[in-house]
C-alpha cells in the first residue's frame, strides 16, 4: 500500500495518520472531514428528514458496523443509491448502546478504520470535534481528485472553466461524478437558488445557461460594439468613443426596425418606436458602459485585468454556471453521468470560441457575476471573486495552470 494514490488529500490525511498509528491524528483530520452515510433513493425522498443507518458484517472486524465515506472515496452517483452529509459529531450523538458496536470509514480502502462506538469512544469523537477550527475542505482553496476525476481533457477543461464556484464553495473542481453537500441539500440548492424541482426544469436551465440566454443581452450588446471598434481601429477604444458609437448604433438599429418589410406573407409594416422609448434604452446602455468602466477600473487595481485589457463578453457568467449546473443535476439526480459530461465538455467548447484565455475568461465571468448582483458596491459578490480568481492564478494545483487553453 505503500505507492497508494489517494483520492484527495483527506483521504491522503487519514492514511498517513494510520500508517504511522497517529489515532489523535486521525480523529484529527476525521472531525474536519464530511462524513458521507449511503441512503435508498427511495427511503430519502418519501423520509426526507430521516436517515436510515444500514448495518454491515465485515468479517475483518467480526462485526456489524455502520458505515460512511469522506468525500474522495465517493462512488460515481447512480439513480438508486444516494448519499446523506454529516459530521464525526453527528455519529457521537446518533449511536445509542442497542447499535452495532463500530463505526466503518472507508472500508475496503488503504484509510479504512473500524472505530469502537462506546460511550467512551464517542466522548473522544466530540473532543476532536469541539477542538476543529474549520469543518469540510477550505473555501477558496483550489481542491482536486487526484484519483477519480479528469485532470486533463475536454471534460476537464470544461469543469475548469466553472472553477469559479467549485473552489469558492470548497468543492473539488473536477469531481464530475458529484455529490456535492449531498442528495438532498443538492436538492434543496437547486430549488432555492434556481427554482428547479424537476429534471425538465435542470434540462432547461442547462440549455440557457449553454447558450448564453440567461446572461443580460444588453450587457453582452454593449461589450460587443467595443470589441467591433477595438478590432476597427485595431487599438484601445476610448470610452467617450465607445459611448458614441453605441449610441449611434441603437438609433440605426431603431430606424431600421421601423421600416416596412417584404416576408413571404407579403408586405409587413413595422411599427415605429417612440422616442421617449428610443432616449430611454440610449440612456440605460450609457448607464451599462459606465458600470462596466468602473468595474474594469477596479479589475486591473486588482489584477484581475492587465493593464490596457479589457472584458470581451460576459458569456462565462452563464458557461460557467452551465458547467457547474451540469454537476448540480446530478447530484440532485435529475440526469445522469453521461449527460452531465456532455453539458461539461459543450460549456468548454463555448468558452474556447468566447474566450482567449483562463484570465479573460475569468474577468467575463466575474464581471457578469459583478452586473448582475453586486451593483457596484464592492462586497462579498466581487471579494469573494478577487480571492477565487488569485487562487485559481497562482496555486501549482490549479487547472488554469496545468490545462493549455489553445
Amino acid at each position: 500500500m505503500g505507492n497508494w494514490i489517494a483520492p484527495s488529500a483527506i483521504e491522503r490525511e487519514l492514511y498517513e495518520a494510520k500508517q504511522g498509528n497517529d489515532w489523535p491524528a486521525y480523529f484529527d483530520a476525521l472531525a474536519r472531514a464530511w462524513l458521507f452515510v449511503p441512503q435508498g433513493r427511495a427511503y430519502q425522498d418519501a423520509n426526507p428528514t430521516s436517515v436510515f443507518l444500514q448495518p454491515v458484517w465485515f468479517p475483518q472486524a467480526r462485526a456489524h458496523a455502520y458505515v460512511a465515506y469522506t468525500e474522495g472515496i465517493l462512488p460515481v452517483p447512480t439513480a438508486d443509491q444516494v448519499f446523506s452529509k454529516h459530521s464525526l459529531n453527528w455519529f457521537a450523538h446518533r449511536i445509542d448502546p442497542s447499535d452495532p458496536p463500530y463505526l466503518a470509514i472507508n472500508p475496503g480502502t488503504p484509510c479504512e478504520a473500524f472505530l469502537p462506538a462506546t460511550p467512551a469512544d464517542r466522548e473522544v469523537w466530540k473532543f476532536h470535534w469541539n477542538r476543529a477550527t474549520e469543518y469540510g475542505l477550505p473555501q477558496d482553496t483550489v481542491h482536486a481528485l487526484h484519483v477519480g476525476g479528469p485532470l486533463h481533457g475536454p471534460v476537464a477543461f470544461g469543469l475548469a472553466c466553472g472553477a469559479h464556484l467549485s473552489v469558492r464553495n470548497g468543492l473539488f473542481w473536477n469531481a464530475l461524478g458529484y455529490h456535492g453537500e449531498g442528495y438532498l441539500k443538492e436538492r434543496e440548492k437547486l430549488r432555492e437558488w434556481w427554482g428547479v424541482t424537476t429534471r425538465e426544469e435542470w434540462l432547461e436551465a442547462t440549455e440557457r445557461l449553454l447558450a448564453a440566454d440567461m446572461v443580460s443581452s444588453v450587457w453582452e450588446f454593449t461589450l460587443r460594439v467595443r470589441v467591433a471598434l477595438a478590432k476597427e481601429f485595431a487599438g484601445p477604444v476610448d470610452i467617450e468613443h465607445w459611448r458614441h458609437a453605441t449610441e449611434a448604433t441603437l438609433r440605426a438599429n431603431a430606424e431600421r426596425a421601423a421600416e416596412p418589410r417584404i416576408t413571404p406573407d407579403g408586405v409587413t409594416v413595422a411599427r415605429p418606436r417612440s422616442t421617449a422609448e428610443v432616449e430611454g434604452e440610449i440612456a440605460g446602455v450609457q448607464r451599462v458602459i459606465g458600470r462596466i468602466a468602473r468595474y474594469e477600473q477596479r479589475f486591473r487595481a486588482d489584477g484581475i485585468l492587465g493593464e490596457g485589457k479589457y472584458v470581451r463578453s460576459v458569456e462565462a457568467w452563464d458557461y460557467g454556471r452551465a458547467s457547474q449546473m451540469a454537476r448540480w443535476g446530478l447530484g440532485a439526480r435529475f440526469g445522469t453521468i453521461e449527460e452531465t459530461e456532455d453539458a461539461v465538455v459543450r460549456a468548454g467548447r463555448m468558452c474556447r470560441l468566447a474566450y482567449r484565455s483562463w484570465e479573460d475568461l475569468s474577468a467575463g465571468f466575474i464581471l457578469g457575476r459583478c452586473l448582475q448582483f453586486d451593483e457596484e458596491e464592492y462586497g462579498h459578490w466581487y471579494t469573494d471573486m478577487v480571492t477565487v480568481h488569485r487562487a485559481l492564478m497562482s496555486d501549482p494545483g490549479s487547472p488554469w495552470l496545468n490545462i493549455s487553453w489553445d
